[in-house]
């Protein structure tokens, strides 16, 4: 466990070399980047759309933007960054495909994260006729911000589908690792991903 309380911080930053150019999308207080910063030497840059966490950030000394990721990344050349982060936020977002090919265009590597919403609690939840409330599914489903639910099988397909490269895929519950059967027995998934073709990916 991280000081910052989020074990997935030591697993992102194994695939981050030190002076790396890295954005963080839905970057909430920073606390992503002020890591990375401190232990990875970083030039970092984060995007946000609550007026408070943006604050928050600029207090903490994150560089960051303030706009809605709906509208996607068109502000950012090609390849301007190593990598381009989404921590446990993908679930939050409308469109998810064009999101995720604007990743990889403006990065070389993307990262992600998000709850699954395939593991057995969840099931079971569902099995017992309510929408599952969790540590990384918090909310009622009358005040979530969540509105995509999917799990890690549906996420390896959509990446098969869509011609992303998974490069690597980590799986965890109760900030431990998962090996065996992961779309049923973990709570969280964390991702690498790269272009299958070596080129930006075409929004």
């Amino acid at each position: 466990m991280t000081l910052y309380g989020r074990f997935d911080f030591d697993y992102i930053a194994r695939w981050i070399r030190p002076g790396e150019r890295v954005l963080d999308l839905g970057c909430g207080d920073g606390a992503l980047l002020d890591f990375l910063q401190r232990e990875k030497g970083i030039l970092g840059y984060g995007v946000e759309l609550d007026p408070d966490k943006v604050t928050t950030c600029i207090r903490n000394g994150v560089n960051v933007l303030q706009f809605d990721l709906e509208r996607g990344l068109q502000g950012f050349e090609d390849d301007s960054f190593d990598h381009v982060i989404m921590s446990l936020s993908l679930q939050t977002v409308r469109h998810t495909v064009p999101l995720l090919k604007e990743m990889l265009r403006v990065g070389h590597e993307a990262v992600v994260s998000f709850p699954n919403f395939g593991y057995r609690p969840h099931r079971e939840a569902i099995a017992a006729g309510r929408m599952p409330v969790s540590r990384h599914l918090p909310y009622q489903w009358y005040d979530s911000p969540n509105v995509r639910f999917f799990t890690i099988a549906d996420f390896d397909a959509l990446c098969h589908e869509q011609d992303i490269e998974i490069r690597e895929r980590l799986a965890f519950a109760d900030g431990e690792r998962v090996e065996t059967d992961p779309n049923l027995n973990a709570e969280v998934a964390l991702y690498r991903l790269g272009r299958a073709n070596g080129t930006p990916a075409a929004v």
